[in-house]
């Protein structure tokens, strides 16, 4: 990601007593307080809040129709068909369900559309298939909002239908079922909009059972999954639901899970919200994405310990399938841009592209060029596209803008799908660009750090082993972005044939080995020697037993000096940490001296000049302060007249005692502070 801008705090964090005297770790403490949280009530809420968090399932619409229905066909022994979808979420809520009636007697088989052959969501060939199959009722689960039509006609067949899902529902009507349940209908009163499809499946069994505790002690793991796979916020219900799921992640019984986690490399490591993202999820996927959603579901459904191992072994050979595929329509997508970096939405069609991993490249190129990115496959005269937002464009309000031209199209303000007529793809494209334009650009997006780490005692092992109770990290809680500005960026070592950095900073006597992927060297903007400012997440490194901190980077910059440099000409001196770095000895100021006399016995130019002047390679702010010293002992004479700033060196009146002046006691105090470890 290329950042316009950093945001960093200009200041250490805030660390409230109150959560320090309460057992909290400084650095935990003060994440806590950039997140809006400053006492141990509102931080015990947040961090292990309890069922109290769930909400009432009978608040969703339609909800007691659903229950009621389900209910009929538990105690009259009805054939069920659950109808998913495709993705992790889709697959989960397929699963959680079938599992959930299978336990109370029924007879029920999930239905998983086809890709490729049927596309999301219901479709009447599928309505007939479920009739040939016995089902007098039809669950849908992660769809089904906007299948009006295929509830009409498997009415006309005998077979109700309760819907569930959480997408948009957009300007079309219900669907006339026995049950729409959808936390963002209209007139929903659900307190939390932001549950997955599986979330919302969760509920209907909530609802039948009257027992949430329950139901997430044999499901959890599944709920949290989709979750986690569909990017919901990991907030309130959310959070509460993700962290009893990781942590039946991390003892998983599941014969599937526990398959995949050990075909992935993954089984005897702390499973976090990150492994269920990516490495649970894509492999997961990618059965569906290349039209196999079908082994998923078994994978997840099966009680065998043999099957799962080898449906675990074909999700991995698939995902590597995937892999490749993806990448080869990602280049040449690259070939179809013109030379120029585009300027407005991409809209790419071509013939051949897999219609199940277009959308993996369309992020790509969303996140290379900024840019919303629609990748349409064609196939004769129809196309069907996957849409990528970027920077905060509404993707769903876009495609509703442009409908004249599509066929169809559903999905959400970050991702969507859609069809569309071979012929239509040109004026499709010149009105989104024009859809574009007429709506307020986003803003740029700028790296937001968290906290300013100016002192490097928030960094200690206990304070990054606190980290772990922040956890589950995703959408509504992000992994947490710490800064240090203004180190050295010591050594840089290329790992991974290349692909990846091992670095070393130091600042202030304190090193830190960091890592940095998917970097190379010539791409890093820096070298060994630079002053660097570095974006990262600490974590706990275990390497052959023996456990240290490290730093995983986002980014790194080159410093910006100026700041430093403006406060020490205004006599505000830098904080502890910083000032540590900064403390010269007497051959700095022998230095100094030398170079004033090089240059003819004077200094001067405008202050935005001072960055360059780097004395024997010498930090300016360190010159400064220096300077400052020497002109407070009538060694030199300094002149400052509007943005310009001259430096003169004074007859020599006897030997200068640089030792006891007061700045120079305080930062040695500091920097011995800082080399000792504190």
């Amino acid at each position: 990601m290329n950042y316009s801008d950093w945001n960093i705090p200009p200041e250490g964090p805030e660390i409230p007593a109150a959560l320090t005297q309460a057992g909290y770790t400084p650095l935990l403490a003060a994440l806590l307080c950039r997140r809006g949280i400053r006492t141990p009530e509102e931080a015990e809420r947040f961090l292990h809040g309890g069922p109290e968090l769930l909400g009432d399932p009978m608040l969703l619409q339609d909800m007691d129709k659903a229950a009621s229905r389900v209910r009929r066909a538990i105690e009259q022994r009805e054939t069920v068909a659950v109808f998913g979808d495709y993705d992790v979420d889709g697959i989960t809520s397929a699963c959680l369900v079938t599992s959930w009636l299978r336990s109370k007697g029924l007879e029920c088989e999930p239905y998983i559309p086809d890709r490729m052959e049927e596309g999301y969501g219901l479709n009447l060939a599928a309505m007939d298939t479920i009739k040939s199959r016995g089902a007098s009722l039809i669950i849908t689960v992660d769809c089904g909002i906007t299948a009006a039509q295929e509830a009409e006609y498997a009415a006309s067949l005998g077979m109700d239908m309760v819907v569930t899902d959480h997408h948009e529902c957009g300007a079309c009507p219900l669907p006339n079922a026995v049950a729409v349940v959808d936390p963002k209908r209209p007139d929903s009163r659900y307190p939390n909009a932001d549950l997955a499809g599986v979330g919302v499946a969760f509920k209907l069994l909530c609802a039948v059972e009257g027992d949430a505790a329950g139901v997430l002690e044999q499901y959890a793991d599944l709920i949290a999954t989709g979750t986690v796979a569909d990017v919901m916020p990991l907030t309130g219900e959310n959070r509460y639901i993700v962290r009893l799921g990781l942590e039946m992640l991390n003892h998983s019984a599941r014969p599937g899970i526990r398959a995949l986690l050990s075909e992935s490399g993954a089984l005897g490591k702390r499973v976090s919200a990150s492994t269920v993202g990516f490495t649970l999820a894509p492999r997961l996927n990618a059965a569906g994405r290349l039209g196999h959603a079908d082994v998923a579901a078994r994978l997840l459904l099966t009680t065998d310990v043999d099957e799962a191992a080898r449906l675990a072994a074909e999700l991995c050979r698939l995902n590597r399938e995937r892999q490749e595929i993806e990448h080869g329509i990602y280049e040449e997508a690259r070939e179809l841009l013109s030379a120029e970096r585009p300027t407005e939405p991409i809209v790419l069609a071509a013939e051949g592209w897999h219609q199940g991993v277009i959308g993996i490249a369309a992020s790509k190129l969303a996140e290379e060029f900024s840019l919303p990115a629609i990748m349409i496959c064609l196939d004769g005269e129809s196309g069907k596209g996957s849409c990528r937002s970027c920077g905060g464009f509404n993707l769903f309000d876009a495609l509703s803008a442009c409908s004249q031209w599509l066929e169809g199209f559903g999905g959400h303000a970050l991702a969507a799908g859609l069809s569309i007529k071979r012929e239509h793809v040109d004026d499709f494209r010149a009105a989104l660009a024009e859809y574009y334009h007429s709506v307020p650009p986003a803003e740029a997006p700028s790296l937001v750090c968290d906290l300013r780490v100016d002192d490097p005692a928030l960094l200690s092992m206990a304070c990054v082993e606190s980290l772990e109770e922040l956890e589950p990290y995703g959408n509504g809680n992000p992994r947490p972005t710490l800064c240090i500005v203004d180190a050295q960026l010591d050594k840089v070592t290329p790992i991974g044939g290349g692909r990846h950095l091992k670095l070393r900073l130091e600042k202030g006597g304190v090193f830190f080995d960091c890592v940095m992927f998917s970097r190379r060297e010539e791409e890093l903007g820096a070298r060994e020697g630079d002053r660097v400012d570095a974006a990262f997440y600490p974590q706990i490194n275990e390497y052959h037993g023996h456990r240290s901190v490290q730093l995983l980077m986002t980014e790194l910059r080159q410093t910006d000096t100026m700041p430093l440099c403006l406060d020490i000409l205004a006599d505000r001196l830098p904080d502890p940490w910083a000032g540590s770095d900064l403390c010269p000895d007497r051959s700095d100021f022998v230095s100094v001296w030398r170079w004033l006399e090089r240059r003819g016995g004077s200094a001067g130019g405008e202050v935005a000049d001072i960055a360059g002047w780097r004395p024997g390679g010498m930090h300016p702010a360190k010159l400064l302060i220096c300077l400052r010293v020497m002109r407070d002992l009538g060694l030199v004479k300094a002149e400052r007249s509007g943005n310009n700033i001259r430096v003169h060196i004074c007859p020599r009146q006897g030997k200068a005692d640089l030792a006891s002046h007061p700045i120079l006691i305080k930062l040695r105090a500091y920097r011995e502070r800082y080399r000792r470890g504190r």
